[in-house]
Formats: structure tokens, C-alpha cells, sequence
């Protein structure tokens, strides 16, 4: 059974750069630095079987074999039994041989018990020709060199297994839900820090692999445990919300909607059932597992202060946005239809919480406010309007408003020196003289004598650009009286 959160979809508009990017490191990784392991493998069993080791090591496997079936109890290796003694009676040197170099828990047996497994010289041979393969193929394949050994753990392995893959199935397999996972984590977190705790979950989880597999030579890779780390953090994040998940089963697939947080004990479950059930199926179950502890961890522990989840995370996508507005504002225009002003207020109001850059929601509050012009409340709107028209440089908008209030509120709430001078300004600038001279005269009477001055010195000025003397002599004598 398979169960994948689905709950957002990506934003090509702000494309997930550090998801994308560990994709392509692990794709070239694969391409040009494992892609070499196959020619490596393939020089190494040629001299290995030139050598004649599969007559020396053949019967030892067996042996090998048998003993952890009968006195370790590893009953799942009797398959790899039945399948290499299959392969000596269809004599398929390639992949019998490829068998014995590959398992590096054998060679490891071999080197504990040369002594008693061959005669001197049989061992002296052995050592020798063993050893040369070793040090010139096997030791250079990609999984021995970044590979995570758990008995030979070292700090930078930590990372570079983390980048590694066993083949297309298992690569293709983690690139999906990397992709899947990653573009949610690293919209909510940011990307530096998404990448950091993405290499610091792999990391976690390789450690917790290694304390369950101590002292095995059988390398681990894969971004299988970073990418678990991501699944963890993601339900970390919506914490208890209900979110969408999508699961598979057999052939029938369908989606469910569940506290996010429940899903994580599902996971860690099926994760530890199947180390102690599956049998040895080669995936590292205890990785995935630490990796799931490590991501929903980090968040919980960090969450209010270095992986704080960022606040623009949980609101909609802009698509998502367009259509509540869009419902929201229908709402609205139905109540203004029904003539319900009272409903339709709050309804703009809210709306205007929400979306503060869209200016039709406040043209609409401020024609709702003119319904009663004698409360404060359209005063702040008009202000509020000519702001708005002075910021998106509509000067005819700010004179059209100022006059409108002009009639409808001036008698109950005056306005002030500087919302006369600020028509004025836009009057100018729209070479509207004969509202500009208005909004002078409201403003003398506006008793403010600096904003006067400087005003009358404007007119001044611009009516000698104009030649119309007598009006500038007009601003000019006003000046001076001033």
C-alpha cells in the first residue's frame, strides 16, 4: 500500500530551485560518475574468471550460504542458494561470478577464514589475485568509493551516499517523490534552509541505518532516506490540519483527507513491520525510518526559530486566490443588487482584509460611504480614495473625488489644509487651472499660512509659464501679503 501526500500543486511561476537542482545532481551523478561502474564490473569478472577464483570461491558460497541458513537463521538466503546453484548448471560464468564479487559480506567471511577454507598455497593464490581485483575494480565502483558502509562509516559519506543510485527503477522511483515532496517543503521552508535539512535528514538517516546494521560491508544509497526526512516534515508542518492524500492499492487508487500528523505513525510502522517481516528485499527499511523521525523532528524541534515555516506558505496560490475573490466579490455585488448595503459593507470589508491591492473594493466601501456622508467614516474613505488615485497617478480621479465631497461632505466634516493642498498639486499636474485655483481658495480658508504661501508662489509661477500676466500679478500680490 502506497499513501503520498497531494495537497498542493506546483507554482511554475516560482519554480522549486533546490528540488529541481538535487534532481539533476542525482541524474548526473548517475549518468557520468556511476555510469562508469558497468565497464569497471565487467574488466573485473573477466579477470576474475581468467583468474580461475570461481573454482576456488564456488564451494565456499555454498558453504557460506548454508551456514546462514542453518546456524543463523537467515532463512530468506536460501533463495540466493537455489538461484546460485542454478546459475553453476546453466553455467552462466557472468553472473555467477558478478555474484561473488558483489558480496561483500562473503568477502569478508573469505578474509576471516582463508586459513581453514584453502590450503597455503591455494590462499597465497587466492590473496593475491583477490586482493589485485579488489584494489583495482571493485574498490573504484561508485557504491565502494561514496557509498555508506556501516562498518566503515566516515562524515563525508554521510552526504555523497545520499546521491547515489542502484539503477533506472530505483532512481526514477526517488526522483518522483522528491518532486512530489520537495516543491511543498521547499516553498514552505525557503530554499537554503530546505536544502540543509534535507542533506542533515539523509545524513540522520544514515546513522540510524548504520546503528541497526553495524559492522555490515554492504553499502547504502539512495536519496530514499532524505526523501523520507521530506515526508516527515511535510506532515510536520500541517501538523493536525486535514490534508488531501492520495493512496494505491493493488489496482484501485483514490484520495482521503486526514489529520496530516496521523499519517507519520502509519508510515513508521509499515517502515519497522517490514524490517522485521519483509526478509531481505535490500531496501533499507531502518533508513526510511530514521529518515521519517529525523524530518518530522527537525520541525518540531526548530519550528519556531531556525526551520520556522515561512507565512506566505499557507496562503492560496494565485489561481486559488482569483477564485475566492471572484465568489467572494459575486457575493457582494448580489448583496448591492438586493440593495442590502449593510451586508454588502462587511462583505467589502472582508474581501478588503484579504486582497488590500485590489483598489475596486475600496471604491466600492467609499460609494457605500456616501450613502451617509454626515458620518466620519466617509471622510476616511475619501482620503483613503485620493491616496489611492495619487499613488497609481490618476490626477483627474483625486479632483473628481475632491469635488464630490465637496457637495456631499464638506458641510459635516470639513477637510483639512492638506487635503486641499494635495488636489491642488494633482490639479497641476493636469494642467487643470480652474481646479487647482478652488482648491487654493478652500485651502486659504483652511487657515494654514505655510501651505498657502507655497501654494500662491505655484500659481505664480505657473501662470507666467502660461503669459497670463494678471493672474500671476494676482498670486503675486497674495504672496507678498502673506
Amino acid at each position: 500500500m502506497l499513501i503520498i501526500p497531494a495537497e498542493n500543486a506546483v507554482n511554475w511561476k516560482r519554480p522549486p530551485w533546490i528540488t529541481l537542482g538535487l534532481m539533476l545532481a542525482c541524474m548526473l551523478v548517475f549518468l557520468f560518475y556511476q555510469g562508469a561502474d558497468n565497464r569497471k564490473l565487467e574488466q573485473a569478472v573477466g579477470v576474475y574468471v581468467d583468474s580461475g577464483l570461481p573454482q576456488l570461491e564456488g564451494p565456499a558460497y555454498e558453504e557460506y550460504l548454508q551456514r546462514k541458513i542453518r546456524f543463523e537463521g537467515e532463512d530468506e538466503r536460501a533463495l540466493e542458494l537455489q538461484q546460485f546453484q542454478k546459475l553453476r548448471e546453466e553455467g552462466e560464468d557472468f553472473w555467477l561470478s558478478a555474484s561473488l564479487l558483489m558480496d561483500r559480506e562473503f568477502y569478508q567471511y573469505l578474509l576471516q577464514n582463508q586459513d581453514v577454507l584453502w590450503a597455503p598455497a591455494e590462499r597465497v593464490r587466492w590473496l593475491e589475485q583477490r586482493t589485485l581485483i579488489e584494489e583495482t575494480y571493485i574498490q573504484r565502483l561508485s557504491a565502494q568509493q561514496l557509498g555508506l558502509i556501516p562498518a566503515k562509516l566516515s562524515l563525508y559519506t554521510l552526504i555523497t551516499y545520499q546521491f547515489l543510485h542502484g539503477g533506472w527503477g530505483h532512481i526514477i522511483g526517488n526522483l518522483v517523490f522528491l518532486f512530489l515532496l520537495g516543491f511543498t517543503v521547499e516553498k514552505a521552508l525557503g530554499p537554503g534552509r530546505f536544502l540543509l535539512a534535507y542533506l542533515v535528514c539523509g545524513a540522520l538517516s544514515g546513522v540510524v541505518f548504520t546503528a541497526f546494521s553495524k559492522g555490515s560491508y554492504i553499502p547504502l544509497v539512495g536519496a530514499s532516506g532524505s526523501i523520507s526526512g521530506l515526508m516527515g516534515m511535510y506532515v510536520a508542518i500541517y501538523g493536525l490540519q486535514k490534508i488531501r492524500f492520495f493512496y494505491f492499492l493493488g489496482v484501485y487508487f483514490n484520495y482521503f483527507r486526514a489529520p496530516a500528523l496521523a499519517i507519520l505513525p502509519v508510515w513508521l510502522g509499515k517502515e519497522i513491520y517490514d524490517y522485521w517481516f519483509a526478509g531481505a528485499t535490500g531496501v533499507a527499511y531502518m533508513a526510511h525510518a530514521g529518515g521519517l523521525l529525523a524530518g518530522a523532528g527537525l520541525v518540531w524541534l526548530l519550528g519556531k526559530s531556525w526551520l520556522q515555516v515561512r507565512e506566505e506558505f499557507f496562503e492560496p496560490e494565485e489561481d486559488e486566490q482569483d477564485e475566492l475573490f471572484t465568489t467572494g466579490y459575486a457575493h457582494a455585488m448580489a448583496s448591492l443588487g438586493r440593495m442590502d448595503f449593510g451586508v454588502a459593507k462587511r462583505q467589502f470589508e472582508a474581501l478588503r482584509e484579504q486582497y488590500p491591492e485590489r483598489p475596486i473594493l475600496l471604491e466600492h466601501l467609499y460609494n457605500l460611504a456616501k450613502l451617509r456622508p454626515d458620518l466620519p467614516e466617509y471622510l476616511a474613505l475619501t482620503r483613503e480614495l485620493t491616496n489611492e488615485a495619487l499613488s497609481r497617478r490618476l490626477p483627474e480621479q483625486v479632483i473628481a473625488v475632491w469635488q464630490e465631497y465637496l457637495r456631499k461632505g464638506e458641510s459635516h466634516h470639513p477637510l483639512a489644509a492638506a487635503d486641499h493642498n494635495r488636489v491642488l498639486f494633482a490639479s497641476l499636474k493636469q494642467h487643470d487651472l480652474k481646479a487647482a485655483e478652488k482648491a487654493f481658495e478652500r485651502l486659504r480658508g483652511a487657515d494654514d499660512p505655510l501651505l498657502t504661501s507655497e501654494a500662491c508662489r505655484l500659481l505664480a509661477e505657473e501662470f507666467e509659464k502660461l503669459q497670463m500676466e494678471p493672474k500671476a500679478r494676482h498670486y503675486r500680490q497674495l504672496l507678498q501679503a502673506s
